[in-house]
């Protein structure tokens, strides 16, 4: 084939190792993302199976037919209104390229390439949107090709170095969120620095804004709740505290972590309650006190300072320490066999107080000191009244019992004519103080310390709970009830309505007056009012100070030396003398003392003694 001269028209093949007379395919340009180092025209995006090619590219070969000009340019044009700019021959810039090739075509060709170079900037810059906007690779793949043939077209041109800065950085972005997001995969959230955490952050500063790199901050966020949720699962609310600080973090100020905060805490709520609920459960039951004490210890381990639920339960232990199944102030009744009811009972909040007479007392005798200590670490429940009539009829009729003064014939009565305590027959617990029959409501009396314990022994046969007299130390707590004067009152006159006791306003049915009585006061009764006429203590118990003197469960001992310090009554077995108590209907101001104490043989019967009961919770 003949040689052709330049600007002879004929056939022209353009191809590609022929642009590089025009220098571009050896032009430096800024490297725009991860070259491979082997050197082989590729990079690989980190984080990402898929190559991409680097920014050099060929130009696809193009033969322009001698005559034929006119026809490619309408071809190029025609191109380039289709968006076809460099894929094939028939594209726009293989087409216009090959045009400036040829003389006469170059400045329509040199026209042609500046508006596909516009239109390729435009088209790159809108893969560089969708590739920064979403993880699809795509967009990236199509910005490196416009870069690689903008490079080509123009390296040096303004436009051309901006967009090939924006492949850079978009280049640099898809590499972090694809880091971190195998970071976020592995579970290296970098909470503690590095990992997912601060790729995205890294990702975010380059692009703020930037989607990808937004869901991946809330993935990991996402993630920190997850872990703090799995350990609040767990109990271990402490971890799952730590997890949302973390969370919180990330992404600060957002509602999702004070929603995780809030399930977080209605977990913890949840526990607790559990565990509170399974402390009481366990209270009744055998060593029950020390599992509800071990679901306190985890409550604790959980529960922020003051929670209620733990003071709830800690103060269900107390009491169960303290009182079994009641709380004090607690007023009951047990059943007994036949459907019948227990006496009235009232719960005794534990605690200590000074037993004994008070320094300076004239009226105290040697048998009321020394004052002492005594502390009640369990509560313990008392009759609010004392023992009347128709309850130890109900006694005897069940039992068959007879008591000391059925048995002998006699008790010791109140006799009006005399105004003293004389030996009478057929005088005994139907009786009242005078010898006549009693009514059901007054307390009993002509009843020894024998037939007392029969009577409480009967009620724990009856009740399956533990019945007893009152040691006289838990009479003197329950007198006092917190205070600490002579009387419950504080000293001088009873107000009117304190109780039965010797007044010098009282006169027998004859018109007889107490010859030592407290002044300015009566009480409407000569002999034993019916229980509970007057008013209870503070605490619920009614009649301590009068009424009737009442028996312990204590032997007599002339002083409190060697007494026992927790509350308990002090036996000597097979002791013939046991304490009364209590101030009566017929005792002296200084009888109805707090510290007042006396003994009597455990046979005596008379008609100012009667009982109440005390029973263990």
């Amino acid at each position: 084939m003949p040689s052709q001269e330049p600007g002879l028209r004929g056939p022209l093949v353009v191809l590609l190792c022929c642009m590089v007379a025009l220098g571009a395919c050896r032009r430096e340009a800024p490297q725009t993302g991860p070259v491979d180092p082997s050197g082989d025209g590729q990079v690989t995006i980190s984080g990402d199976d898929l190559v991409i090619a680097d920014l050099n590219w060929t130009p696809p070969p193009v033969r322009i037919e001698e005559g034929a000009e006119g026809d490619a340019r309408a071809r190029a044009a025609e191109a380039l209104g289709d968006d076809d700019l460099h894929a094939t021959p028939a594209s726009a810039i293989p087409l216009y390229l090959a045009l400036s090739a040829i003389s006469g075509e170059e400045r329509a060709a040199a026209a042609g390439l500046r508006r596909a170079r516009i239109r390729l900037l435009a088209l790159g810059t809108m893969a560089l949107d969708e590739a920064d906007t979403g993880d699809s690779i795509a967009g990236l793949r199509a910005a490196h090709e416009f870069a690689a043939v903008a490079r080509f077209l123009a390296a040096d041109d303004p436009d051309v170095l901006t967009y090939l800065q924006r492949v850079d950085e978009s280049d640099r972005l898809w590499e972090l969120n694809r880091a971190a997001e195998r970071a976020l995969d592995a579970g290296e959230l970098g909470e503690d620095g590095g990992g997912a955490l601060a790729g995205f952050r890294q990702a975010a500063a380059l692009r703020p804004g930037q989607p990808r790199a937004m869901q991946g901050l809330a993935a990991v966020e996402s993630a920190l709740i997850r872990r703090a949720e799995v350990a609040g699962s767990e109990g271990d609310f402490q971890t799952a505290a730590r997890w949302l600080a973390h969370a919180a973090e990330v992404r600060p100020g957002m509602q999702t972590v004070v929603d995780a905060r809030q399930r977080i805490q209605r977990m913890r709520a949840t526990r607790i309650q559990r565990l509170r609920d399974e402390g009481v459960a366990a209270l009744p039951k055998i060593n029950g006190v020390a599992q509800a004490r071990q679901r306190l210890a985890e409550i604790l381990t959980i529960a922020e300072p003051g929670d209620p639920v733990a003071r709830d339960l800690r103060q269900r232990i107390d009491r169960a320490v303290h009182y079994g199944d009641f709380r004090p102030g607690q007023v009951f009744t047990d059943a007994l066999e036949g459907g019948a009811r227990g006496p009235q009972m009232v719960v005794l909040p534990h605690g200590g107080f000074m037993m004994g007479a008070l320094p300076g007392d004239a009226d105290a005798e040697d048998n009321e000191r020394p004052r002492h200590a005594v502390r009640f670490e369990r509560g313990f429940a008392m009759g609010v009244r004392e023992i009347t009539v128709g309850e130890f009829r109900r006694f005897v009729e069940t039992t068959g019992y007879q008591s000391r003064a059925v048995r002998r014939g006699f008790s010791m009565a109140y006799d009006e004519r005399t105004g003293n305590f004389l030996r009478r027959s057929n005088v005994d617990w139907r009786s009242d103080y005078a010898g006549a029959p009693a009514a059901d409501t007054l307390p009993v009396l002509h009843v020894s310390a024998r037939d007392a314990q029969a009577y409480a022994d009967w009620l724990s046969a009856q009740s399956g709970r533990r019945y007893r007299l009152p040691s006289e130390a838990e009479f003197e707590y329950a007198f006092r009830n917190g205070t600490s004067e002579r009387y419950p009152w504080g000293e001088g006159t009873p107000p009117q309505g304190s109780g039965n006791m010797t007044g010098a306003l009282d006169r027998s049915p004859s018109g007889r007056r107490w010859g030592n009585a407290f002044a300015g006061y009566g009480d409407g009764h000569w002999g034993p009012a019916p229980v509970g006429s007057f008013r209870p203590n503070p605490w619920g118990v009614h009649d301590l100070e009068g009424n009737v003197s009442e028996w312990m469960g204590d032997c007599w001992h002339a002083t409190y030396r060697r007494a026992p310090a927790d509350g308990s009554a002090w036996i000597n077995p097979g002791c013939r003398d046991q304490v009364i108590r209590g101030g009566s209907w017929a005792s002296s101001p200084a009888q109805t003392r707090a510290s007042w104490r006396a003994l009597a043989q455990v046979d005596t019967t008379n008609a100012r003694i009667g009982f109440r009961v005390v029973r263990d919770l």
